[in-house]
């Protein structure tokens, strides 16, 4: 009885390890960017084919551009929001 008890607190243990791990690690995830050298020549050159092959090329540069915007709008949200709980608003 007392063995079956210590294995049960070992597995709660581990378990609760492993649930806090798994936890913070999601909470704290960040984002992951692709920067390979050479692939923007690359895509300007395949947008320059036309076809399936430019559109998607032409799509792929436009996502990552407005990706880039919607970053340096949320850099001045957070610029804007420091403003305000420093003027107490």
């Amino acid at each position: 009885m007392h063995v079956r008890r210590k294995r049960a607190v070992q597995i709660a243990l581990l378990t609760g390890a492993f649930a806090a791990g798994w936890v913070g690690g999601s909470v704290s995830q960040q984002t992951a960017t692709a920067q390979v050298p050479g692939v923007g020549d690359t895509m300007k050159m395949v947008e320059g084919q036309g076809g399936a092959l430019g559109a998607a090329a032409k799509l792929g540069t436009a996502i990552t551009d407005m990706q880039e915007d919607v970053q340096s709008l949320q850099k001045n949200l957070d610029a804007l929001k420091t403003i305000q709980k420093t003027l107490g608003g």
